[in-house]
């Protein structure tokens, strides 16, 4: 099976978060099928193209072939001729209101412009309710005139959970039998065998790693913060993508009491999220929604408990002892943070080393791999009744 998939950044970049994960994750455990990548020759906010790589022309990334594009390559007609020269049988999308990497391919079906094939869109969380509360008009109107459009009909969707599934319904008034569910893969690696060692923290640690946006509810994060008595250093982690929300936020961290220690550590790589995470009493992520959720996999995996909002897939940590997943209010997540910061040092520690060990079982499943498999070959066989 070959498949051409458009994003808009793939690795080395890391800045844009889960959906590059998520197609990776894809390219490394479908061995089964072939992935063709179109994507930008950058990474998000970055004014020059990476360094290593070659413009214009497929080249091998892992096992599969990737075409990095300068912005001035991103015409409909260039655009329609990858697709045509692909011969690709399935085109995957990976967001719904991408203009570039996901409305002009679109575009070019509509048109006429390219040979028949089907597509499959992953729009990764963009109809949560978060996610539509953000600049809530523009998307209700693109989500109208697209309809109207009739740009996205005939369009398989791919959601990650039955949750996702309901949001895509919902939006876009839909026939459930064009959803189908295919849960994101995590990283190879996720379970403990990486020899991480976990070390006591006399100062309850929490830790914050995402893009500083409004998406991921760093704001709350703080004004939760601002009303927790106990002693703890709090570390944010992720680049900046909005910078009007940051100064918003920093504003939040001026105005919280003495016993809150807060530190902004920069973006991490990829590679290295997990050596990171692996350093903290709690991961600490009340975010607006999330589709998958790679980083709260790789929390998890290294023995860092989760309080997270109830707004993604990762449902009923409590049960297993993994942490929490609560509703946006304030007032149970400062409980939560104050039961953790009041154990003792080595308290929290085995209660990492439990969770590293436990957490398995809940962030990999081999019927995930088969579903995404099964998703394409619905997409496919699909097309060929039609």
């Amino acid at each position: 099976m070959k498949i051409l998939s458009f994003i808009s950044y793939y690795y080395p970049s890391f800045k844009s978060g889960g959906p590059v994960k998520t197609l990776k994750n894809m390219v490394e455990k479908l061995d089964k099928i072939n992935f063709y990548i179109v994507t930008r020759d950058r990474d998000l906010g970055d004014k020059r193209s990476f360094s290593n790589i070659n413009l214009n022309s497929w080249q091998e990334v892992d096992t599969a072939k990737v075409l990095y594009l300068p912005p001035e390559s991103f015409s409909i007609n260039n655009i329609a001729e990858i697709i045509n020269d692909s011969s690709c049988q399935i085109i995957y999308l990976n967001s719904f209101f991408d203009l570039t990497f996901t409305f002009k391919p679109l575009l070019t079906r509509k048109f006429g412009m390219i040979d028949p094939c089907h597509v499959v869109l992953a729009p990764r969380g963009e109809f949560s309710a978060g996610a539509l509360a953000l600049k809530s008009w523009r998307k209700r109107l693109f989500i109208k005139l697209s309809s109207v459009l009739g740009i996205y009909n005939d369009v398989i969707w791919q959601a990650s959970s039955q949750y996702e599934k309901h949001d895509i319904i919902a939006a876009l008034n839909i026939h459930p039998s064009s959803v189908f569910i295919a849960k994101d893969l995590p990283s190879k690696g996720l379970k403990n065998e990486s020899g991480i060692i976990l070390k006591a923290n006399e100062t309850c640690r929490l830790v914050f790693l995402s893009r500083v946006s409004p998406m991921k509810n760093l704001d709350f994060a703080l004004q939760v913060l601002g009303m927790v008595k106990a002693d703890l250093i709090f570390d944010i982690y992720g680049p900046i993508e909005d910078k009007s929300y940051w100064q918003d936020c920093l504003k939040l961290v001026q105005k919280l009491p003495s016993n809150i220690k807060v530190n902004y550590c920069g973006a991490v790589e990829a590679d290295q999220v997990m050596d990171v995470l692996c350093a903290y009493d709690l991961f600490f992520f009340p975010t607006r929604g999330e589709n998958y959720g790679h980083v709260i996999a790789e929390s998890l995996s290294v023995g860092t408990p989760a309080l997270i909002s109830d707004q993604t897939p990762w449902k009923n940590l409590a049960i297993d002892s993994l942490g929490w997943d609560l509703p946006l209010n304030v007032e149970k997540f400062v409980e939560k943070i104050e039961l953790v910061a009041a154990r003792d040092a080595q308290s929290r520690l085995e209660w990492r080393q439990q969770v590293a060990l436990s957490s398995a079982s809940k962030i990999s499943n081999e019927q995930d791999i088969e579903d995404n498999i099964a998703l394409f070959q619905f997409a496919l066989d699909t097309f060929n009744k039609d």
